[in-house]
């Protein structure tokens, strides 16, 4: 029996790097699939923000994870034009300097997560009717909704019960909200900050989500009365997707994290104190020690720091001795993607 039901986990998640061009538009392609989730961020250039796009929404319309900013429409600094069949098409943006998304010279990542390719469904399973684009198969939906300001449950599609759950206001100003199964609906961490796990009530209603539904409280980050808001939602499946926590020992030689599979991309936050967000994915570190780091929460270029993490054919082990990731006694959540499963069709080898 195949350890997992995905045989190829990039036919779901990809991480794609290329360089910009500075012409208006440049096809990017390579992906294996039409994306309907696109993170995008300049590597090079610390002006350039983190860029965020989803087929639920229109591809055009941008949020940046590095703030709290409004929801915007063709950025002048460069937005994705479309999602295309092998990957999108970025705009180098009406200011002409593209620093969001091709600006000549610069390198730039992307990670891509497949949905359904469409512009999402009906959903009634919540008290609130909500708009998914669900691919049941990887565990990921995409979820548009409005506020109601009470609280509430929506209905995300997945058929089971998400292990992470990001959430933004599109419409005002407001924190991007993360839900992680470790953690538990009492607490929250902030995508767009530093801040530890904080408990508020208003987030999720102190209520689990379950294989239907998820839930939110009164709180305008996650229900505001007639605000649109949006959820990424991730649920765990063998093989393809890990979301745990791991606790650090300030040692070089540092904690082993299983997951199963050999990891295309980690994402690591320490929840017990104030620290930076970190991404790290099999492309830009294409050999161990893994290093180079970007922040989600902050605009910064990537980052160089020697030692982060072994990516290893069972899991990553930590090499670092930061706070960001393996401070003596701290603790850290994580979410994984697969770039090949341990054991089946396709088996995982050590690098």
């Amino acid at each position: 029996m195949a350890y997992s039901v995905i045989k190829k986990p990039s036919d779901y998640f990809n991480t794609k790097l290329y360089s910009g061009d500075g012409n208006t538009t440049q096809a990017i392609t390579g992906v294996g699939f039409q994306p309907d989730f696109t993170w995008l961020k300049n590597r090079s250039d610390g002006t350039g923000w983190h860029r965020l796009s989803d087929g639920v929404r229109d591809v055009t319309k941008i949020l940046f994870s590095n703030e709290t900013n409004a929801e915007v429409t063709t950025d002048a600094n460069g937005y994705i034009a479309s999602f295309d069949s092998d990957g999108l098409t970025v705009n180098l943006g009406s200011s002409g300097t593209g620093t969001g998304t091709n600006s000549s010279g610069d390198n730039f990542v992307t990670w891509n997560w497949l949905a359904d390719n469409t512009s999402g469904a009906s959903n009634t399973d919540g008290s609130i009717t909500s708009t998914v684009s669900a691919n049941t198969t990887s565990g990921f939906s995409i979820v548009s909704y409005t506020g109601t300001g009470a609280n509430a449950t929506i209905g995300h599609g997945l058929g089971t019960t998400p292990s992470m759950i990001i959430v933004k206001e599109r419409d005002n100003a407001n924190n991007w909200t993360t839900y992680h199964s470790y953690l538990g609906a009492t607490k929250q961490l902030i995508l767009n900050d530093t801040d530890a796990e904080a408990s508020f009530t208003a987030t999720w209603n102190d209520t689990e989500p379950t294989s239907s539904v998820f839930s939110v409280g009164t709180s305008n980050a996650t229900n505001r009365s007639g605000g649109g808001l949006i959820a990424y939602c991730f649920a765990e499946k063998q093989g393809y997707s890990k979301f745990g926590s791991y606790t650090g020992n300030g040692n070089a030689d540092g904690t082993f994290v299983y997951t199963g599979f050999k990891p295309a991309f980690v994402m690591i936050k320490n929840y017990s104190a104030i620290s930076n967000w970190i991404m790290m994915d099999n492309k830009r570190d294409i050999d161990n020690v893994a290093s180079n780091r970007i922040f989600p929460n902050d605009a910064a270029a990537q980052n160089t720091n020697t030692n982060i993490l072994d990516f290893l054919s069972n899991g990553f082990k930590i090499r670092a001795t930061s706070g960001e990731s393996n401070e003596s006694g701290e603790s850290y959540i994580y979410m994984a993607f697969a770039e090949e499963p341990l054991v089946g069709d396709n088996p995982a080898t050590a690098r």
